[in-house]
């Protein structure tokens, strides 16, 4: 289900969702007897499903990745990457496995689709997922879905549990940056058309350039420096979810009800 995407991905480019993951989720993929994550539309190269294994298994060593992609000649070249916990498997939005997975990561895959679509797309990889498991104290799969630049220095995405979306996360290479409001480019489908006045994404980043002209002292000490001090800011008007240890590297998540479009 879905159509065969562009294709173009580059090593090292979904580093910083990658890492974020690692943090966020290794505690639930290390609970599990049998972690499987996806890697769905990994592209015309297996980069980023081999990078993926890699950094989970820093966290989590039984992790095991299957990459996913609806293109038979892709899944075809993929093969050969094949090796013990990595798998390639032709399928699409459906995730034709056995189990349901404990992460599915859809980086720079429904930017072709049209915003009207998302929202089914995301109810279909949500209903796919490991569901919660409160006796086992288990919070259940996790959906990543984001759109990133051709290098992965800027990155947003949306984190989704089985009950649907939880946070949107902003990442970036802090010595590229000139403002923050330069990630509105990156936003996720379901977000890119709302940077509009009007709408909580476009009022978010609005107060996020303001605290970051604001911090401009702080830049004397780096641009890590500043960013931090500009998030500690935002965190007065908007429900910032994490800490210092995430903003130092160029990150800040949100609540999504804070962002999500108005209608």
């Amino acid at each position: 289900m879905g159509t065969v995407t562009r294709g173009t991905t580059n090593p090292n480019r979904l580093r910083r969702m990658d890492r974020w993951i690692a943090a966020v989720h290794g505690a639930e993929l290390r609970r599990a007897d049998d972690p499987v994550a996806v890697d769905l539309g990994y592209g015309a190269a297996p980069w980023t499903a081999v990078e993926l294994l890699h950094r989970l298994r820093t966290v989590a060593p039984r992790a095991r990745v299957v990459g996913i992609e609806i293109d038979p000649a892709r899944v075809a070249a993929a093969r050969p990457y094949e090796r013990e916990g990595l798998l390639f498997r032709h399928g699409g939005f459906e995730v034709p496995l056995d189990r349901r997975p404990l992460l599915i990561r859809a980086a720079n895959v429904l930017r072709q689709y049209d915003e009207s679509e998302v929202a089914a797309v995301w109810q279909r990889l949500c209903a796919r997922l490991a569901p919660p498991d409160p006796a086992a104290g288990a919070l259940g799969g996790l959906l990543v879905e984001g759109t990133c630049d051709e290098i992965g220095r800027r990155h947003v995405w949306v984190a989704l549990g089985p009950e649907g979306p939880r946070t949107v996360t902003f990442a970036t290479r802090l010595g590229s940056l000139q403002r923050p409001s330069d990630l509105a480019e990156r936003l996720p489908k379901a977000l890119i058309h709302r940077n509009v006045p009007g709408e909580p994404v476009h009022a978010f980043l609005r107060d996020f350039d303001r605290a970051w002209a604001a911090a401009a002292p702080y830049a004397a000490y780096g641009a890590r420096q500043r960013w931090i001090r500009a998030v500690r800011d935002l965190t007065a008007d908007w429900p910032v979810t994490d800490g210092p240890a995430r903003w130092r590297q160029g990150e800040v998540t949100v609540g999504w009800a804070a962002l999500a479009p108005r209608s």
